[in-house]
């Protein structure tokens, strides 16, 4: 029998995480999980931060949902919540235009899949009931797109990405609820990377009933500890009537723990499943720290920020082909085209922590996730710069530096 190995002591150093997410926590989130006393799961305190976690919720989502939750776990777990209304036979049309949209559609049609369906190809069924609209790379999902597919599919569910960070595209959340509610259809929107980026109230969205979003980007909260989702009324009265094949993510039972049961909050949780005391209260912090910073500021600070970003790579000879404003896909100035993973790993041996696309075609994903400042995107920026210059790119590090001083200096003046 072999002896058994004891790794040494594993050390991860700080990385500038630069990339779609996860995004680098705030300190202030880290020493709320530091400092979390060892809580059973049932006590007091636990269940008060649950509590105090949905109300904060509710704002930042902007509805009176009272099925306004976590779900433990990455963005993910919060999607097959989502999702798992969807049942074996039940009629979808879902958009994709980059690679974790495309994910969704896949989940989609695993649970919309029948029995015979998903024996035929268990781990890419091809369910009759559900109609894929494949938007090309670098383009948005658009109302007209949705209202065509809509009128001609009449489905009982519709699904879209607020924003496809596979792309870096901005999707058309208002066409897309507005067809949902003229043609009947259940809209389920994966807004993983919008919440707490950009300012919108879900309440506004009518056509729209299942929201489900992520702890590591806009909430910045770690990759593993709350999912946030908002169910409607109508929504939860379809689980109620066909049910859900899951436990540990069903929509209603999950709701128990955060204390709503049978439609109303109530002083008492009931037990579901066991939750992390340490989760518990980094996801406070960190909703704390959104609400403070206040959704309609901290859009405009990403919007700022990005934009300063974008002047900057393009200065350097890339050409941006995103519309969203916590990160920049990027093709590469052309006598760097086809290194982009080359490029992405110097980066990340220097702990720099950027990404390339993971479909067709490869583009490069820089994000400011968190970094909502002159001195972290100049930092952003400076290693980008040196980054392309090892590859040879001749990059003019310093006229790029100064184009982005001067972004900072006018906004500066213009206060």
């Amino acid at each position: 029998m072999p002896d058994t190995i004891a790794f040494p002591a594993l050390s991860i150093p700080e990385t500038l995480a630069a990339g779609p997410g996860p995004g680098n926590t705030d300190a202030r989130v880290l020493a709320a999980f530091a400092r979390a006393g060892v809580a059973d799961h049932m006590q007091a305190d636990v269940l008060r931060g649950m509590i105090e976690c949905k109300h904060m919720l509710r704002s930042l989502w902007g509805t009176q949902n009272i099925h306004t939750f976590g779900v433990g776990g990455t963005g993910f777990s919060g999607l097959d919540c989502m999702l798992s209304a969807i049942l074996p036979g039940d009629t979808v049309v879902a958009f994709t235009n980059g690679t974790f949209s495309g994910i969704d559609c896949l989940t989609i049609r695993m649970k919309a899949a029948t029995r015979e369906e998903l024996k035929a190809d268990p781990l890419n069924p091809q369910a009759a009931s559900v109609t894929v609209i494949t938007v090309p790379h670098g383009q948005s999902v658009t109302g007209e797109a949705v209202e065509k597919a809509l009128a001609r599919h009449k489905p009982k569910w519709a699904f879209m990405a607020h924003w496809e960070t596979g792309s870096g595209r901005i999707n058309d959340l208002q066409g897309f609820s507005d067809a949902c509610e003229r043609h009947g259809a259940l809209g389920l929107v994966d807004a993983v990377s919008s919440l707490g980026i950009a300012d919108f109230s879900i309440d506004e969205y009518p056509g729209v009933h299942g929201w489900a979003s992520c702890p590591q980007k806009g909430v910045l909260c770690l990759p593993l500890t709350y999912a946030p989702v908002s169910f409607t009324d109508r929504y939860i009265a379809e689980v109620r009537a066909n049910g859900a094949a899951t436990y540990v993510h069903h929509p209603i039972l999950e709701a128990r723990h955060w204390g709503v049961i049978d439609g109303k909050d109530v002083a008492q949780p009931a037990y579901h499943r066991t939750h992390s005391c340490y989760a518990v209260a980094a996801f406070h912090e960190a909703l704390r720290l959104t609400l403070e910073h206040g959704r309609a500021q901290k859009a405009r600070d990403y919007a700022f920020h990005e934009a300063a970003l974008r002047a900057a790579v393009e200065a350097m000879g890339c050409t941006v082909t995103s519309n969203m404003t916590s990160l920049v896909v990027l093709d590469l100035p052309p006598a760097l085209k086809g290194r982009e993973k080359e490029l992405v790993q110097t980066c990340r041996a220097a702990g720099f922590g950027i990404w390339p696309t993971l479909s067709e075609p490869v583009q490069v994903r820089v994000g400011i996730l968190n970094q909502l400042g002159e001195g972290p995107i100049t930092e952003i920026v400076s290693r980008f710069a040196d980054a392309l210059n090892v590859l040879g790119a001749g990059v003019n590090k310093e006229h790029v530096m100064d184009g982005l001083a001067r972004h900072y200096r006018a906004a500066l003046a213009a206060e």
